[in-house]
């Protein structure tokens, strides 16, 4: 948005030209509790101070940190190609494309993305992206709700706490029924997950791999709610995925995810990317737009909307969700980034990934120093038992230049020295040699429970 300079002569001009004496009279209908008795104290600065104030403040930023954080968000190499690519004016200023005729090459890069989604997640349709991943597991659940014209839905508590935070904060309104299922060892406890499928049950909403960095039973969760009517809802981890059978392989019926390694910057967490997959038959609950590929008058290939099943399109009783945008330029980004890499790519990307992360876990737990908390098949990100709250851990290493993970314990009861660590392709075996030695240190140094 540009900066429009008005003068007070300017500003004079138009509250006589709108019949006010000032701005506070534009804002009587405010009630005088709500709004502000003080002027706000910003300095007045020269174009000069201000971009010298602003790089001050930003030197204060952490940029050195080498991160082995992940949880949904992970440090992984972006080709230059990707920023040179996206940064066109003909992606960066383009507007949503309501009028195919002037938004052809941004439909053709959302449908673009779409395949791609499609291929990764072996599904029948994909939409043009969500605002997270969160919120596309929220409609993910929404719309097998609609499907099934149930209102009961499962999620397991090995899904990220996030993205359960912002499922209850969208079913709060509604008349739903909302279950958890605990954990048992790093994973979803099965049993308790199979007694609480029943006739009203719309989905179950499954992690793979799940917030600890383990490979769930997904294929009988599958089986299990399918059994009794329900659908399966998986949120998968983008990359890690390469390597692994395919949510449809896995009988899976919708499928969402974080597109964040898909090429976008950590940027300070955001903005995000949301992936939603589902079978063909699900398609006309599917929230969000469509892109499809068709053929104008001439017979000449060209793209278009093809399902806008959004409130601002369709009577509102009608309407599958109110998301309003699909976050078209980190798509492109996360298109621009798969068009690169290709399916041998995004494999490498994933091997090399469990390669350092095993790396990691081999150097940690070799000689008995440190333990997992959980332990079981990983692929990138597998969690440490640590000495002392693993909060204390991160702020120690954090002085060192050093990311070493995510602490559970913000999450979990119980889980306060539980470390979950991440790797990606960027992380080298110096980098990793030089975070186990850190670990080591604190261990040194307290007593490690046995367990």
């Amino acid at each position: 948005m540009g900066y429009i300079p008005n003068t007070d002569d300017d500003r004079r001009a138009m509250l006589k030209a709108i019949g006010v004496d000032n701005i506070e009279q534009l804002l009587t209908p405010i009630p005088e509790k709500y709004r502000h008795s003080d002027q706000l104290q910003i300095p007045r600065l020269s174009e000069m101070e201000l971009l010298a104030e602003i790089k001050e403040r930003s030197e204060r930023n952490i940029t050195n940190q080498t991160c082995f954080a992940g949880a949904g968000v992970y440090d992984h190499f972006i080709p230059s190609a990707v920023g040179a690519i996206f940064s066109r004016p003909e992606f960066m200023t383009a507007y949503t494309p309501y009028q195919p005729e002037v938004a052809q090459g941004t439909l053709q890069v959302i449908y673009e993305f779409q395949t791609h989604v499609c291929r990764i997640t072996g599904m029948e349709v994909a939409n043009a992206s969500l605002y997270d991943g969160a919120t596309a597991a929220a409609e993910a659940l929404l719309m097998a709700s609609r499907a099934t014209r149930r209102d009961k839905v499962i999620v397991s508590e090995a899904v990220s706490p996030l993205y359960r935070e912002v499922i209850s904060t969208y079913l709060s309104g509604r008349e739903m029924e909302l279950v958890s299922v605990p954990l048992k060892d790093g994973l979803t406890d099965l049993d308790k997950l199979t007694a609480a499928v029943d006739d009203k049950t719309a989905c179950v909403l499954m992690a793979q791999p799940n917030f600890f960095g383990m490979l769930e039973e997904c294929e009988a969760v599958a089986e299990t709610a399918h059994a009794k009517g329900a659908l399966l809802v998986m949120a998968i981890d983008p990359i890690a995925q390469a390597i692994l059978k395919t949510p449809g392989e896995c009988g899976a019926d919708i499928v969402v995810g974080e597109g964040q390694p898909w090429g976008i910057p950590l940027s300070f967490g955001g903005p995000l990317l949301g992936f939603f997959a589902a079978t063909k038959k699900l398609v006309r609950q599917v929230p969000g737009r469509i892109v499809s590929r068709s053929k104008d008058v001439d017979g000449k290939p060209g793209f278009v909307l093809t399902l806008q099943t959004r409130e601002q399109h369709i009577r509102r009783e009608k309407a599958t969700s109110n998301i309003c945008t699909n976050q078209a330029l980190c798509a492109t980004m996360a298109t621009v980034y798969l068009s690169l890499l290709g399916r041998p790519g995004l494999k490498r990307i994933a091997l090399l990934s469990t390669e350092r992360a095993q790396m990691l876990a081999g150097q940690l737990f070799a000689d008995g120093a440190l333990q997992p908390y959980y332990a079981g098949p990983f692929v990138r990100e597998f969690t440490v038992r640590t000495p002392i709250p693993a909060r204390e851990v991160i702020l120690s290493l954090i002085d060192r230049g050093i990311l070493p993970g995510v602490d559970a314990g913000r999450w979990y009861a119980g889980h306060e020295n539980c470390l979950i660590v991440a790797a990606t392709e960027k992380r080298t075996p110096a980098q990793i040699t030089e975070l186990s030695g850190a670990l080591k240190e604190i261990v040194s140094s307290h007593a490690m429970p046995r367990v």
